[in-house]
Order: structure tokens, then C-alpha cells, then sequence
């Protein structure tokens, strides 16, 4: 069986950004979001998550600035925790699971941390966890852009050949411009939203039978997956 979380990182950083996520969640296919609870429009993102009860929220930790500083370890344990607090008197709810911004996770300095965290929360930490994570679907490198990686038949493209057996996040960052969000990823979040709503991609789940979960469904999904191996192996 395949599932497919497909997860809008920087939910909070900006009003386009919120808009773009929850249309993506109400239009497309898009199932999951991630929080920055420092950002300037985090309150409106967790009001708006109220109202969405199909789409599971994480918390996307920023410690770009920690990092920056030297990486005291006491510093990033104390900033990782205070940003889970925070999210609790956002939404009034624990995160469904735990990434990063700018993959603050990977940094050797603060993996051990996160770690920590997401073991004595029990929450999936991206590439940590049962969920293989695919983060190709991103239109901008090299100083360039690249508009042929986030259309829709690019995307249409990777779910019918990267979404594999078992579960699978695509992390995406659909979003409006916004004068009040300086971004140098802008255009390139129309872009991929406009993606996300089509009707091309969601034909592609269905022709290769994907079924699209979000992170709160993580647990009954791994258990759809066990159970096929049981009758795969009795067989």
C-alpha cells in the first residue's frame, strides 16, 4: 500500500503563506502543515487550523538564530522546548509531529535535541521516523528558478514515480506574494499551489492507487502496512 502526507512547511510566516496553505488543504491535496510559532502571523495560522479538523499540524522549529550564535547545547534544548510550549498556547493541542526550518535538524549540534524531543513526545521526526520525506518538489536553487519543477505535471510526475510502498511526505511551501512577508521564495509558492489544486496530480493518486493521509492518520496507516505484510507472508 502506498500513503501519501503531503506537508506545507512555514505555516505562520506570513498572511499569503496561511491562505496558501489552507487553500492547497480545502482545494488540493495538501493534508499536513508545519508551524513556525515565532513568526509574525503564527496566531492566525493556529486560529485557521481551528477550523480545518482533517489537517494535522507539526511544529516547524526555527533555531537559525541559536545556530547562528555558536550552538550552545543548553541553548538549543531550551529554545526547541520553548517553541513546543509555545505551540501548545497557540493551538491548545500537542503537534502531530516535529521538522524544522532550513533543516535546523540535520546540524549535528542540534539533531541530538530534536531527537530528545521527538522521542519523549512520541512524535515523527522528518527523516527520523517511519516516513520517507521527499523534498524535491521545491522550485528554486542555484539562484535560479526553476518553473518546470513545481507545475503540475512535475508534480503529477513524482507521485507516480517517487511515491513508493509504505508511507511518504512530499514537503511543499504553497503560499500567496505578501508585501508583509519578505521572501525571496514567492512567485515559486503560487507556483507550487497552483500545482497543488489541479486536477492533474490528484489523477495521478488515484491511477497508481495513493491514498493521501495526513500525520494524525500516521499510526492506522503503519498498521494497514503491517497487516499486508502478515497476509503477504502467510500467502
Amino acid at each position: 500500500m502506498k500513503y501519501l502526507i503531503v506537508n506545507g512547511d512555514d505555516f505562520g510566516a506570513g498572511r499569503g503563506v496561511n491562505l496558501g496553505i489552507i487553500r492547497a488543504h480545502r482545494r488540493g491535496i495538501l493534508t499536513s502543515a508545519s508551524l513556525m510559532v515565532g513568526a509574525s502571523w503564527s496566531g492566525e495560522a493556529a486560529a485557521l487550523s481551528r477550523s480545518e479538523s482533517r489537517l494535522s499540524v507539526g511544529l516547524h522549529a526555527d533555531l537559525d538564530r541559536v545556530l547562528a550564535t555558536g550552538g550552545d547545547p543548553r541553548a538549543l534544548r531550551d529554545a526547541l522546548r520553548d517553541q513546543l510550549a509555545r505551540f501548545h498556547e497557540l493551538t491548545g493541542r500537542a503537534p502531530t509531529h516535529l521538522d524544522s526550518h532550513h533543516d535546523a535538524h540535520r546540524d549535528p549540534r542540534a539533531l541530538p535535541h530534536f531527537l530528545e524531543l521527538a522521542q519523549e513526545q512520541g512524535l515523527p521526526l522528518r527523516e527520523h521516523s517511519p516516513v520517507r520525506s521527499f523534498s524535491k518538489f521545491y522550485g528554486q536553487w542555484g539562484g535560479l528558478t526553476h518553473w518546470e519543477q513545481i507545475g503540475a505535471q512535475s508534480l503529477a510526475r513524482i507521485l507516480e514515480t517517487e511515491v513508493v510502498p509504505g508511507v511518504t511526505e512530499l514537503i511543499c511551501h504553497p503560499g500567496y506574494r505578501d508585501p508583509d512577508f519578505a521572501s525571496g521564495y514567492a512567485a515559486e509558492r503560487e507556483a507550487e499551489l497552483r500545482a497543488l489544486c489541479d486536477p492533474l496530480p490528484r489523477r495521478a493518486l488515484d491511477s497508481r492507487s495513493i491514498r493521501l493521509v495526513s500525520y494524525r492518520d500516521l499510526d492506522g496507516a503503519l498498521r494497514g502496512l503491517r497487516h499486508e505484510g502478515d497476509s503477504c507472508s502467510r500467502s
